[in-house]
C-alpha cells in the first residue's frame, strides 16, 4: 500500500477553524491511503532533539535515530503528498546524498510559486543532503509551442529564470541546472531508447491521461504533444532521480514513472515528492495562471503591481460547503480556498524561522493567522495590508538584482519583447537526403514476430529491383520503429540481429543490387 501524505501545514487546529481537512488518497495500487503529514511529523518529532541541527549524514557519519527522524520531517515537509513515506524512509538511510529533479518550461515570466516557493523548498531538501537537479526543459517548450518552437527565445527566456532563483534567495551550492536539448544531444543513445522502452509499456489511454500536465484536453494534442509526458517520465531515469520533485499537476507523470519500475521490474521506484498548487487570487481558481496576469504576483511585479493585485484578492473569511477541491491539483480537502492565506501558509510562513507580523501582532503558525482571520480577530483589510508587506520584502532583492545587474536586466528585457511578438511555428525536418537528391526510400519489414523470412528478402530486393532509373536506392532498417513495436520483447539486440542477417541475406542473393543500395540504419539517422 502506498504511503500518501495529505499535508495540512503544522499542527492544525479543529476542521472548522482551518477549512482543511486530509482526504483519502488512491495511490498506484488503488488502496486508500490515510497517513497525513501531521501523523509522520508527530512521530518524527518524538524522536528527533531539536538541538542537534546538523546533518551527519551529509557529513559522511552514520545518522543517528534523531538525525534521520529529523531529516525525514524535513524533506515531507516540502510534499503535499509522498509516494510512499516507506521508500522515502528506505532511500534517506541508504543514501543520505540523495538527488532530487524538478523539470521546468521556460515559457515566459515567473509568478511566486515558481519563483520563491521553489526556493523555498530547495532550500529544505540541500540543507539535509539532497543535490537538485533543475531540467531546463527547452525541448519541451518547444513540443509545447511555447515561443512559437523558437529554440533560441525558449532558452533565453531559461537564462532569465535562472537569474530570478539566484536572486530569490535560492541557496545554489547544491544546485545543479541542465539543458534538456544539450544533454538528450549528447547522450541521445542512452536517453532514446529508455523512452521507447517506457512507450511501449503503456498504452495511449494511459500516456493521453498524463497529458493533463500540459494543461491540455485529451482530444485536442498534437502527436508532439503525446511524446511529451513520456520524455517527461524518461528525464526521471536519464537524471538517476532519487526523489521527483515537482507539484501536484504533474502527479500522473510521475506515477507513471513508479508503474513503469513494476513492468520492468525495477525495485528502487523513484520517490514521488509532489508539492502543494498555491491557488489563484481570483474566485474559483485552482491554480495561478500565467496567461492572466492578475491570477498570481509574478517576480518583476513592482510594489504597485503586488498591491493592486494583493488587494483585490479572493479572501473568504468562511468555507463554502459546497466548494470542492480539485482532486487533480489539490490533495488536501479545502473549503475555504483562501489564496491570501495560502500566500501567508506556504510563501510568509514556509521558509524556517519566517514570521507575520499583522498589526502589533506576530505570527509563526500559518494555522494560528487562519483561526485568528475566521475568527474576526483579523479584519480582511489587516490580513491583506499585512501580507502586501510581506511579499514586497521578499522580492525586493529580486527587484533590484534586475535593476542593477547589467546581464539580469538585458534578459529581463529580451524576455518582455518576446512576449509582444507575433509567433510563427518553424517547421524542422530530419536531413538525411539533399534536395538535390532523388531517392527511392524502401522500408525494410519490422521483424514482430521475432524472425526473418527468406519471404521478406525477396519482396525487398523486389521494391529495390522497381525503383526508377536514376534514383538513389535507399534501404531503411527501422530498428527503433521494431523496439517500440516490441518486437524481440523490446530487446535491441535482438532487433539488431535480425536486422544483421536479414541484410547479409539480401547481399548472399542480390550482390550487385546491394552494392548499389544506400543502407540507413533508423537510430544512427536519428541519432
Amino acid at each position: 500500500q502506498r504511503g500518501a501524505i495529505a499535508k495540512g501545514g503544522s499542527p492544525a487546529t479543529s476542521t472548522a477553524a482551518t477549512g482543511h481537512a486530509p482526504r483519502a488518497q488512491q495511490g498506484g495500487s488503488g488502496k486508500p491511503n490515510t497517513a497525513t503529514t501531521k501523523d509522520v511529523h508527530a512521530s518524527a518529532s518524538a524522536s528527533a532533539t531539536p538541538e542537534k541541527e546538523g546533518n551527519a549524514a551529509a557529513d559522511g557519519a552514520k545518522p543517528s535515530d534523531a538525525d534521520a527522524a529529523r531529516v525525514l520531517e524535513v524533506v515531507l515537509s516540502v510534499g503535499e503528498e509522498c509516494q510512499t513515506v516507506d521508500d522515502l524512509r528506505n532511500l534517506l538511510a541508504k543514501k543520505p546524498n540523495f538527488t532530487c529533479y524538478d523539470g521546468f518550461e521556460p515559457s515566459g515570466r515567473m509568478h511566486i510559486a515558481q519563483g520563491l516557493f521553489k526556493a523555498i523548498n530547495v532550500n529544505k531538501l540541500t540543507s539535509v543532503g539532497g543535490t537538485f537537479l533543475f531540467w531546463v526543459a527547452d525541448w519541451f517548450a518547444l513540443m509545447n509551442d511555447k515561443m512559437g518552437g523558437d529554440l533560441h527565445k525558449i532558452q533565453t527566456v531559461g537564462k532569465y529564470l535562472i537569474e530570478v532563483w539566484k536572486a530569490a534567495g535560492m541557496d545554489m551550492e547544491r544546485v545543479r541546472f541542465l539543458w534538456c536539448a544539450d544533454e538528450i544531444t549528447s547522450k541521445a543513445s542512452t536517453y532514446w531508447p529508455k523512452m521507447l522502452d517506457i512507450a511501449r509499456c503503456f498504452d495511449l489511454d494511459r500516456v493521453k491521461k498524463c497529458c493533463t500536465i500540459m494543461a491540455r484536453a485529451e482530444n485536442k494534442l498534437t502527436c508532439a504533444q503525446v511524446l511529451y509526458p513520456l520524455m517527461q517520465c524518461t528525464d526521471i531515469f536519464f537524471l538517476r532521480a532519487d526523489v521527483c520533485q515537482l507539484g501536484v499537476d504533474q502527479r500522473k507523470v510521475n506515477m507513471l514513472a513508479r508503474d513503469y519500475c513494476g513492468k520492468v521490474g525495477v525495485k528502487l521506484k523513484p520517490v514521488i515528492l509532489s508539492h502543494h498548487m498555491l491557488y489563484g487570487l481570483k474566485a474559483g481558481q485552482s491554480k495561478m495562471s500565467k496567461s492572466d496576469s492578475d491570477s498570481a504576483i509574478f517576480m518583476e511585479d513592482s510594489a504597485a503591481d503586488v498591491e493592486r493585485k494583493i488587494m483585490q484578492a479572493h479572501c473568504p473569511r468562511e468555507a463554502d460547503a459546497n466548494a470542492k477541491s480539485d482532486s487533480a491539483l489539490h490533495l488536501v480537502e479545502d473549503t475555504l480556498q483562501n489564496p491570501c492565506l495560502d500566500y501567508v501558509r506556504h510563501i510568509v510562513l514556509g521558509q524556517p524561522g519566517a514570521t507575520f507580523r499583522v498589526g502589533a501582532r506576530s505570527f509563526t503558525s500559518a494555522d494560528e493567522v487562519q483561526a485568528a482571520f475566521m475568527s474576526g480577530q483579523i479584519a480582511e483589510d489587516e490580513l491583506k495590508r499585512a501580507l502586501v508587506d510581506a511579499v514586497n520584502s521578499l522580492l525586493q532583492p529580486v527587484r533590484d538584482h534586475f535593476a542593477h545587474d547589467a546581464h539580469a536586466r538585458e534578459l529581463l528585457a529580451q524576455v518582455r519583447q518576446f512576449s509582444k511578438e507575433a509567433v510563427k511555428p518553424a517547421l524542422r525536418r530530419l536531413e538525411l537526403l539533399t534536395p538535390a537528391d532523388k531517392a527511392c526510400v524502401v522500408c525494410a519489414p519490422v521483424p514482430v514476430h521475432g524472425h526473418v523470412t527468406l519471404g521478406d528478402v525477396l519482396s525487398t530486393a523486389a521494391l529495390l529491383d522497381a525503383a526508377p532509373a536514376g534514383c538513389t536506392r535507399v534501404l531503411w532498417v527501422r530498428d527503433w520503429t521494431a523496439l517500440a513495436l516490441n518486437s524481440f520483447e523490446g530487446a535491441l539486440k535482438g532487433v539488431n540481429a535480425a536486422y544483421t542477417v536479414f541484410l547479409a541475406a539480401l547481399r548472399a542473393i542480390r550482390p550487385q543490387l546491394m552494392a548499389a543500395v544506400r543502407v540507413e540504419w533508423q537510430s544512427a539517422a536519428i541519432l
